[in-house]
């Protein structure tokens, strides 16, 4: 059995489920807008995430406490609130907490795949390997 939505993903959920799907495009675009700024010169060839249709970047920083925070950027509104659904789920956590979460069943609830495009939702595994990657990353040393 899963395990219940995060608080800030579980309340998001609530009104997302509410809302009809026009309603649902605008909460995704208001949730990327409300994104933690990246500034540009993060956004490079390294940071780009691969398989996007839109281009997506993801710079993670390990914070003093060990934790992971990870600031994100789309050049595509409704792609970018896919992130911060993404990003819900994972940020500032410990890497092994990361690693031991399952990010595509807490989004599973919005049902992405059925309520956006392939091309909008085509991304979504390879942003989620590329924070585990780095979670492994900083968990094994």
């Amino acid at each position: 059995m899963a395990s219940p939505l995060p608080p800030p993903l579980a309340e998001i959920f609530d009104e997302y489920d509410f809302l009809d799907k026009d309603d649902r495009y605008r909460l995704l675009i208001d949730l990327g807008r409300a994104l933690e700024p990246m500034p540009d010169p993060l956004k490079t060839d390294a940071t780009l995430v691969r398989g996007c249709s839109a281009s997506v970047w993801v710079y993670p920083m390990r914070r003093d406490d060990g934790t992971l925070h990870f600031l994100a950027d789309s050049n595509a509104a409704i792609t970018k609130g896919i992130i911060a659904l993404v990003l819900l789920t994972v940020q500032d956590s410990a890497p092994t907490d990361i690693l031991a979460s399952d990010i595509a069943a807490a989004l599973a609830p919005f049902d992405l795949g059925n309520q956006l495009s392939s091309n909008r939702t085509q991304g979504i595994p390879n942003m989620i390997a590329l924070i585990r990657e780095t979670a492994a990353r900083l968990a094994s040393g």
